[in-house]
């Protein structure tokens, strides 16, 4: 199998090394605005680096890996579309929905598959929290908590360019959300605050956030982030039901600290970023979406999931900026 990777930062550069051990992939091809950095990646890594996109498209790709910036990833995935070519993409498609509904639109038209990198659903514990709502373990579901810290903010000049802490940080919680519990949030509040560093506010964008969502069987769930939790990288969840409660990214690796007296020790090596925590994950869905382009099996994260979960994150903004409740039905792009 021959691949084309577009775009070799931090995370296309991890991508790229886990095709490159892949026993399916033959032949993998990168490229990125930075052509020197995508020439050292390939140079690495025994791959081709191309000079610009357009190769990615006419040297015979059997698919396209897209981690290039956030701004560009809608028109990929149309050219890749209009290509016949299936695509893996990094969240989101776009950052707004007309861009991401266009994206499907050309994706629907062209008949083609395009599977998003929502990778907590390939992580090990949440795919078990899944599986305890599904079996009925916690009996009814009641209440579900669930929270991402980054142990340190963006660059400055990162900030304008992410969409906010709803759409780039907290749409994985409300992905995650929807893929464990199997139900549809149908109202959402929530708030936020700019109180950290000055290139928060100056970016028109918060460092710390909360939500209150209401799902569509009366389970209440809250979601929480931060760009400042100083102890480390912190990503749980916690599912409590009639019968039972459990917990996602509990281990001796998770940085939080017990007041008691009898409580467990603080870690001795946190958690400092989401490559680290969640590599197997990464690794996983790729192999996933090997499996797909070969006709293994079903498409395990359609385009449409990212639609959903950043329907949530602007309701999410929706009702920061009006200081109300705000209804799934206000936002476009929902469900006929």
């Amino acid at each position: 199998m021959r691949i084309g990777l577009i775009g070799t930062g931090r995370i296309g550069t991890f991508h790229a090394t886990a095709l490159s051990r892949h026993r399916e992939v033959g032949s993998l091809i990168v490229t990125d605005a930075d052509s020197a950095r995508a020439q050292e990646l390939a140079d690495r890594l025994g791959a081709t680096a191309a000079p610009s996109v357009d190769e990615i498209f006419t040297w015979g790709v059997d698919a396209v890996v897209i981690t290039a910036a956030t701004s560009a990833h809608a028109e990929l995935i149309g050219r890749a579309a209009r290509s016949g070519l299936p695509v893996f993409c990094e969240k989101p498609i776009a950052l707004d929905l007309p861009g991401t509904l266009a994206a499907l639109a050309e994706v629907d038209a062209a008949g083609t598959v395009l599977q998003l990198g929502f990778q907590r659903r390939f992580d090990s514990g949440y795919a078990a929290a899944r599986e305890a709502v599904r079996s009925g373990q916690l009996g009814r579901l009641h209440t579900v908590r669930a929270m991402t810290s980054d142990q340190s903010p963006p660059p400055a000049d990162y900030l304008p360019l992410s969409g906010g802490l709803y759409r780039d940080c907290l749409v994985h919680d409300f992905d995650i959300l929807r893929w464990v519990t199997g139900r549809e949030v149908v109202e959402v509040y929530a708030t936020g605050s700019d109180a950290g560093p000055a290139m928060f506010r100056e970016a028109r964008d918060i460092d710390t956030a909360a939500a209150v969502l209401t799902l569509d069987d009366g389970t209440l769930a809250t979601a929480t982030a931060t760009r400042l939790n100083g102890a480390g990288y912190d990503v749980r969840m916690e599912l409590a039901g009639e019968l039972d409660q459990i917990g996602v990214g509990l281990d001796d690796r998770t940085p939080i600290t017990s007041t008691e007296p009898d409580g467990p020790p603080a870690a001795d090596k946190p958690w400092m970023g989401f490559l680290e925590r969640f590599g197997p994950a990464y690794e996983a869905e790729l192999a996933a979406f090997v499996e797909v382009v070969r006709g293994e099996r079903s498409n395990p994260c359609d385009g449409r999931e990212a639609l959903h979960a950043l329907r949530i994150a602007e309701a999410c903004e929706l009702s920061r900026a009006e200081r109300r409740m705000v209804r799934l039905a206000e936002i476009p792009g929902g469900r006929d």
